[in-house]
Order: structure tokens, then C-alpha cells, then sequence
């Protein structure tokens, strides 16, 4: 997009009318403004001037029919009442291609302290998702740089998995390596709530140069009002909604939907809804679901969403209200060990808890058989660890513990390797970690002559 399509764009936000009304009252974190109440509508936007020059935003949550209720996306400090509220339309985010190898904040500002392009279409933060029956199917299988998901997970263009883990197991390292070697033409990447301090770190050396060269980074830090850090994961899907639309493939990588939960919930906390599901509100499931389902493979003819969603989960507690809610709206989820991790092996993914459900249509019959047989001997090992580790366990007692105890280092290992050679040199490694050459066997010694 060139310079005049940029002034076209701020040209066309340009009104010529100001609609207005004043402060009636500050009610605890919400704003109460009378005067906007026949023309402001659920999303709109204030922009309130404060006597000390300071201006400050907030959202529209609720009406009355005497005044309507807004939050506001900073401090409260300066305001008093009939200080004037501009309205304003609800504020979207107009992507545009130029914003690859960038890093923006929620509201297509660039953080990188470089100038940035807004493009020409303005799109809604709340998009529905698209028609069901005009869908795509999930297309291709994905080479995503590492045996584990080159094989006994498998991802495929338009798939939706989710990433439960618990912090410090290696979360965010993974997320890097599929954002430096899944195959796709542009990955999008919400930080959700992320400390301010680990943007950079994760953008030099967990993303590095190659990673951010075709990636799209939107970031709210954890210090941000909950309505920017709610506001960061609808921004993120609008990118890679901009990039889908034009055909292309998308990787989307959301870190986390556990913060964007909580950010949600302070916001529906002060809007007057109440809390049910463990301290959240019930509009939470919804929020999630409507989000999860925006991703995926578009309608017929234009591009996919594939996309990543990670759930902090203390304690690996899966039964947690967010880790369910997503859990069942997406293609697979991918289980992260606390213990596996301790030991020194990531990723730290535990496969016998981890499903993908592009298996078994995305697999041919053969390389199907060779997950069966993996998960089959992992799991007989994980019956029998504490017995064989104690010492309880005799050799001979059941043949496919006996062969699942031979293999088992082997299959671990692979688990942390990268992919040689794509998805079929994956799959030859695994069939070496199933089958391993025998042991060449001591010839015996010749007995000496007299």
C-alpha cells in the first residue's frame, strides 16, 4: 500500500460531526457518562479529556436508559465529573501487508520504534467466524521441524491444537520452534499478558532474525489494562485473518489463553456480570469458543488458519475450566510434563496424553501401524516403570514389556529430536527406534590346544 492509500484510510475515520456527552460519576473501575445514551452502542469507544490535558479511552460496556457505562483502558487519575466524552466507533484493526517482520501492540501501533502502515481495510476485533457449510476441509499434512509431530502427533494445514502446560517446562521455546520451522507462508503471534521484560528475549533469541522475518508479533504486556490484554488476541486473529483472506497459510500461535480468560474476566467483573465457573463469569466459554473458531481452514478458495493455542495449567490439572473449555473445541491438544522436563528432555511432551485428531485420515495405513505400535510400547512402560525402577520387574514376565523396556530410551530421545528429512525421514528414524539392529552377540573363545 502506498503513501496515498495510508491518508485514504485516516481520511475516511475523519467525521464531521463530534457526538458528546460528560462524567456523571465514577462507580469503582467503571466510568458513568451521560448524554450519549440515543446514540452510543455496546464496543463504542470514549475519548475523555481530562482538565489536566491527559486523555483517556475507555470502553462501552454497558446502557442505561439514562447513561451509559464505559471502562477505561488506563489509570483513572485526573478525572473528574463533566469532563467531556467524545464517542467514538468501535476501534478495530486495519492490517496490512508491510506489517510482516514487526512487532505491534493491540492497536496497530509498532513497538519496534519504526514507522508503520495501516491498511486500507478497518476489520472488527469480534469477526464472526466462518459459514460452516462453506468451510474447507483440513488440507495437507505440515512438516513442522521436529520427529514428535512429524509423526505421533501430526499437524495439517487449518488444524486447531491446543498446548497445556505449566510454567517453566519449555512452553515458549516450542512455541519458537514452530514459529522458526512449521511449514506456512506467515505466522502470526499473540503474547498475551507476557512480562515486559521477556518480549525481547523471546523475540532475539527464542524467534531470532529468521523467525521474525516472516511473522507478524502483537503484544499487551502483563502491566496493561485488561481491556488492551483481551483486545491483544482478537487483534492477532483480525493479522491473520488479513493474510488468510488473501490465500495464504497461517500459523497463529496464542500465548495465553489462560491470561486472555483473565483478562476477560476482570473486564466482565466490571461490567456487573457475575462470577459462576470457578471465579470466572459464564461469558468466558464463549468468549473462548467464538475466538477458537475464527481459526481454521477458510471457506472454499481462499486460505488456512492453523493455529496454536497455549492453557497454563497448574499442576497439569486438565480438568480446569479453561483447559476444558478449549479442549473441546479444538483438533488435538499436546500435554507438557513438569517431571518429563526436570529430567532434561523437551520438549517435555507427554505423548500417551497428547491426541491429535487429524489421525488416522492424514496418515497412510503403514505409517498408522508404526504410531500404534509406538503408543503401544510407550504405554506399556509407563505400566511397568515403577516395577522395573524398583527392581520388582523379572525379564521374561510379559514379552511386551520386555521389548518396551529394550526401546524406551530410544523412543524418549526421539521425542526431543528434530526432523531429518522431513515427515518421511521422521518416520524412517521412528521405524529405527522400533526396531533396532541386534546386539552383535561375543563369539566365544576357542578353547586352547593342549
Amino acid at each position: 500500500m502506498d503513501f496515498l492509500d495510508e491518508m485514504r484510510a485516516q481520511v475516511m475515520e475523519l467525521g464531521a460531526l463530534r457526538v458528546s456527552g460528560r462524567i456523571a460519576r465514577v462507580d469503582g473501575q467503571m466510568l458513568a457518562v451521560r448524554g450519549l445514551t440515543d446514540t452510543a452502542r455496546i464496543g463504542d469507544w470514549l475519548e475523555i479529556r481530562t482538565r489536566t490535558g491527559t486523555r483517556i479511552g475507555a470502553e462501552i460496556l454497558r446502557l442505561t436508559p439514562d447513561e451509559v457505562q464505559a471502562l477505561p483502558d488506563g489509570p483513572r487519575d485526573g478525572l473528574a465529573i463533566d469532563d467531556r466524552a467524545e464517542l467514538r466507533p468501535a476501534r478495530g484493526i486495519a492490517p496490512d501487508d508491510s506489517w510482516i517482520g514487526r512487532v505491534i501492540d493491540p492497536y496497530g501501533h509498532p513497538l519496534d520504534g519504526r514507522p508503520l502502515l495501516k491498511g486500507a481495510q478497518d476489520r472488527p476485533l469480534d469477526a464472526p467466524a466462518p459459514e460452516p457449510a462453506r468451510r474447507g476441509r483440513l488440507g495437507q499434512r505440515l512438516d513442522t521441524g521436529m520427529a514428535v509431530f512429524n509423526t505421533l502427533l501430526p499437524l495439517v494445514q487449518g488444524q486447531r491444537i491446543g498446548l497445556f502446560a505449566g510454567s517453566g517446562v519449555g512452553k515458549s521455546m516450542l512455541l519458537g520452534k514452530f514459529a522458526r520451522h512449521m511449514q506456512a507462508d506467515v505466522v502470526v503471534i499473540a503474547l498475551v499478558g507476557e512480562r515486559g521484560r521477556e518480549l525481547r528475549e523471546f523475540i532475539e533469541d527464542v524467534l531470532g532474525a529468521d523467525g521474525l522475518a516472516r511473522a507478524v508479533v502483537v503484544t499487551a504486556t502483563s502491566d496493561q489494562p485488561p481491556l488492551t490484554r483481551r483486545r491483544c488476541a482478537q487483534a492477532a486473529m483480525c493479522v491473520a485473518e488479513h493474510f488468510r483472506d488473501q490465500g495464504k497459510h497461517v500459523l497463529l500461535l496464542t500465548d495465553s489463553i489462560t491470561r486472555l480468560a483473565e483478562a476477560h474476566r476482570e473486564v466482565a467483573l466490571a461490567a456487573g456480570e457475575q462470577a459462576s465457573l470457578r471465579g470466572f463469569p459464564p461469558s468466558t466459554a464463549q468468549r473462548i469458543m467464538s475466538l477458537a473458531e475464527r481459526a481454521g481452514p477458510g471457506r472454499d478458495g481462499v486460505g488456512a488458519i492453523t493455529a496454536i493455542f497455549t492453557v497454563l495449567v497448574a499442576g497439569s490439572d486438565m480438568e480446569e475450566p479453561i483447559a476444558d473449555i478449549l479442549r473441546g473445541v479444538l483438533d488435538g491438544h499436546v500435554v507438557m510434563d513438569r517431571a518429563i522436563a526436570e529430567r532434561g528432555r523437551f520438549p517435555a511432551i507427554d505423548v500417551l496424553r497428547s491426541v491429535s485428531r487429524s489421525l488416522p485420515h492424514c496418515a497412510r495405513p503403514e505409517e498408522n501401524t508404526r504410531i500404534s505400535e509406538a503408543r503401544r510400547l510407550l504405554g506399556a512402560y509407563d505400566r511397568a516403570e515403577m516395577m522395573v525402577q524398583a527392581g520388582l520387574y523379572e525379564r521374561g514376565s510379559d514379552p511386551l514389556v520386555d521389548r518396551a523396556i529394550a526401546v524406551w530410551p530410544a523412543l524418549d530421545a526421539f521425542v526431543g529430536e528434530p526432523a531429518p528429512a522431513g515427515i518421511k525421514g521422521a518416520f524412517a528414524r521412528l521405524a529405527q527406534c522400533l526396531d533396532p539392529p541386534p546386539k552383535p552377540q561375543p563369539t566365544p573363545k576357542q578353547p586352547k590346544r593342549p
